[in-house]
């Protein structure tokens, strides 16, 4: 009922337009899951509230679904607690599209891309890489993780589930022709892209040197116009004009680091150490995202 698969190498599925004027409300929340602590709650009810005001379409998460390592298989009850039992309100009852996150590989990958868990709760769908269309709008999922060096050669006390992606230099290639491919066929008016780790961050995590090499020229060759991600747990948007916005939105648990890197005054539009979330409102002619505390408080907006 809600998807079409096209013929395109990278999985690409369509979205439904429901407004008469095919406008978009979408709400980005990542770095979540965790039973409902780390005021996970408090920020999923005001999620709530927003997408009621808003009539959401959808929900995208940018990954670390489940702390601190992911799902055990399709029948770990941590689904349940942390997704279904939180994201009550009737406003965010839509399909919410994930990504992976780096805590999420330390899990069984799989459990998190298994259809038994849209058996159990329809909003969940969580693939690798894909893309979501929805009229003027296309969507790039992006698996960022395995990019990332120092999970092979130093993963630490961590166990990561690398089933289907070694060999790996094999794996980020293909993916990287597949993104490109597709962004180049998209004939969407805005292209957004969706990864768990930072390319431009002033968080702890800092930026993801292997993004910048690999990934970033490529949004950049195909003037890709925003660039969401997680990771680092906190709320930012670093951007010039005219170029790739980019933006973190990584507070939907624990948060607080108490860590901001320097970076450029010019570029550091908000950088805010705590929870929330981010909104986009997308029109024909326009894209506006609004940060929001846990208290529902707009920390700062920005229209493109």
């Amino acid at each position: 009922m809600f998807f079409s698969c096209s013929l395109s190498e990278l999985l690409s599925l369509k979205h439904p337009v429901t407004k008469s004027d095919g406008s978009l409300n979408i709400l980005v929340v990542g770095d979540w899951g965790r039973l409902g602590g780390y005021n996970q709650s408090a920020v999923a009810a005001q999620m709530g509230i927003v997408g009621e005001q808003l009539d959401i379409d959808y929900v995208i998460s940018v990954g670390d679904n489940f702390y601190s390592d992911g799902l055990n298989n399709d029948t770990d009850p941590a689904f349940e607690a942390s997704f279904s039992r939180i994201y009550t309100h009737p406003s965010l009852q839509k399909r919410w599209y994930s990504v992976l996150g780096n805590h999420d590989y330390r899990g069984n990958v799989s459990a998190q891309l298994s259809q038994v868990l849209t058996q159990k709760d329809w909003r969940w769908f969580c693939r690798r890489s894909f893309v979501i269309s929805s009229g003027m709008v296309d969507v790039f999922f992006v698996d960022t993780t395995p990019f990332v060096n120092e999970y092979f050669t130093d993963p630490e006390d961590h166990t990561y589930d690398w089933s289907n992606v070694l060999p790996r230099n094999r794996y980020i290639s293909n993916l990287l022709d597949d993104l490109d491919l597709a962004l180049k066929k998209s004939r969407a008016t805005w292209k957004f892209v969706v990864g768990h780790h930072g390319i431009k961050t002033a968080g702890e995590h800092n930026v993801t040197q292997e993004l910048i090499d690999q990934l970033l020229p490529i949004l950049e060759d195909n003037k890709v116009d925003l660039y969401m991600n997680g990771h680092d747990h906190c709320l930012q948007h670093i951007g010039s004009d005219g170029g790739i916005q980019f933006l973190t939105s990584g507070g939907g648990s624990k948060a607080w680091r108490g860590v901001i890197l320097p970076w450029d005054p010019k570029e550091l539009k908000l950088y805010y150490d705590g929870q929330g979330f981010m909104s986009l409102h997308i029109t024909q002619s326009q894209v506006k995202f609004i940060f929001y505390d846990i208290s529902g408080n707009v920390l700062h907006q920005f229209t493109i």
